[in-house]
């Protein structure tokens, strides 16, 4: 490790003591977190409490990853169940928001950092600890949404970001690990780390991080099926909604975070939810990942298309721009800005009379919604007399005649000047 820091440390919330007595590690098991445990003991002289939440983590063994925060020395190892929290007061507000950003990325990463800062913040307080410690990089956006959140809910904790500090590199890390027999899963050979939880599996490093490199995806999207391996017929799947969230699986009743897992593997055996994301990130630079969501794929996909049965042409206007807007702050850092709690009202009023059932057909990684009902689906067109809305089509002619007014004013004018100008040919004649 480079003894050389070149990080100023200028921010006020920034522990700029050579020691602190007890430090809260937001602890995840991989590269990052796990080097930084014995960092922070031998740097700060820190008793470190490890925190892992269970937020249905798609593949990842928590017990293992309690007794390794053990064995690499921390005081206190917790692993806090907040799965059915994470479900109804994160990924809810994601849905009915039709979470997504810049494309068909479900905010996984953002939904997982709100909760994990303020169960953070929870524990910490409860502990008396008055540092929080995290594994984001200085080139990333966990780090602007781990300090902002945890001052946001507590503005006399301290943070210690030593990715952030310690200048060392991936490549760094690893010969960090390996010199001091720190057992993680990215090593040269497999240069990949993970953010896992139920909604979505974000995938980066090695050729992933190069968007002119095609992704290695066979090294590492080993948890579900891709596309590529999928079975050759379609499953269709019903989801029915109240209130703008899915209550049931084909009829069977079932909590929101289990639904969500059982999604999971419905959708995952079909490859649905992979995606490829050049992002833009907060602090500027350009991002590439690879994306597994296959629960979040399917649920987003449905409530889109139950919403924008149910809403009037103008309220589906007004709620996609204010969606596009919600991904932005949910990306952004934003999560526990008034301006999230706004949006997240105007959604639970919108979201009041999102219900019915959606039927949707999984092929070799699409999801196509093949049926909507819902007892507030608004009128819609038929071909057929006795279906459909009904509505006196002698009004028709007239509204188009007043509909089209302007249209056809702007065009009279453009034609009456092109040829009181002479406009035509531009030949001399002979």
């Amino acid at each position: 490790m480079d003894e050389k820091q070149t990080y100023q440390k200028v921010a006020s919330y920034e522990v700029k003591e050579d020691k602190i007595d007890r430090v809260l590690l937001l602890y995840s098991g991989g590269l990052d977190t796990s080097v930084m445990l014995k960092w922070l003991h031998d740097h700060y002289g820190a008793k470190v409490t490890a925190l892992t939440l269970d937020i249905g983590q798609q593949n990842d063994n928590l017990e293992e990853i309690r007794q390794k925060a053990i064995t690499l020395g921390a005081e206190e190892a917790i692993v806090l169940d907040a799965k059915k929290e994470f479900a109804e007061d994160f990924i809810a507000k994601g849905i009915k928001a039709n979470a997504s950003y810049q494309g068909d990325y479900h905010l996984s990463d953002p939904h997982g950092r709100a909760i994990t800062a303020k169960k953070g913040v929870e524990i910490a307080q409860q502990k008396g600890i008055k540092c929080i410690a995290h594994g984001s990089t200085g080139k990333g956006n966990d780090q602007v949404r781990f300090d902002g959140y945890i001052l946001a809910l507590d503005g006399t904790m301290k943070v210690i970001a030593p990715v952030r500090e310690w200048n060392m590199d991936r490549n760094a890390e690893i010969a960090y690990a390996e010199e001091h027999g720190i057992q993680v899963t990215t090593k040269k050979d497999f240069p990949y780390s993970v953010d896992d939880n139920m909604w979505g599996m974000t995938w980066e490093g090695g050729e992933v991080e190069n968007p002119a490199s095609i992704p290695n995806v066979e090294k590492f999207l080993t948890t579900y099926t891709r596309p590529e391996n999928a079975p050759a017929k379609s499953t269709k799947v019903k989801l029915s909604f109240e209130k703008g969230l899915p209550i049931a699986i084909d009829g069977k009743k079932m909590h929101l975070a289990d639904i969500v897992q059982e999604l999971n593997k419905t959708g995952g055996a079909h490859g649905v939810g992979i995606v490829y994301m050049l992002e833009d990130r907060i602090i500027g630079l350009k991002d590439r990942g690879v994306y597994e969501q296959p629960g979040a794929h399917v649920i987003i996909e449905a409530h889109k298309a139950l919403e924008r049965g149910v809403c009037t042409r103008e309220l589906n206007e007004i709620k996609s721009t204010l969606d596009l807007k919600w991904g932005y702050l949910a990306y952004g850092a934003k999560w526990y800005d008034p301006a999230m709690d706004a949006i997240n009202a105007f959604n639970d009023q919108v979201n009041e009379k999102v219900e019915g059932e959606v039927t949707l057909a999984l092929f070799k990684g699409t999801v196509n919604v093949v049926a909507v009902d819902s007892p507030y689906m608004l009128g819609h067109a038929s071909f057929n007399v006795k279906e459909g809305y009904s509505y006196n089509v002698n009004a028709s002619a007239g509204f188009i005649e007043v509909y089209t007014l302007q249209m056809k004013i702007a065009n009279e004018i453009a034609r009456k000047n092109k040829k009181s100008s002479g406009g035509g040919s531009a030949s001399g004649g002979k």
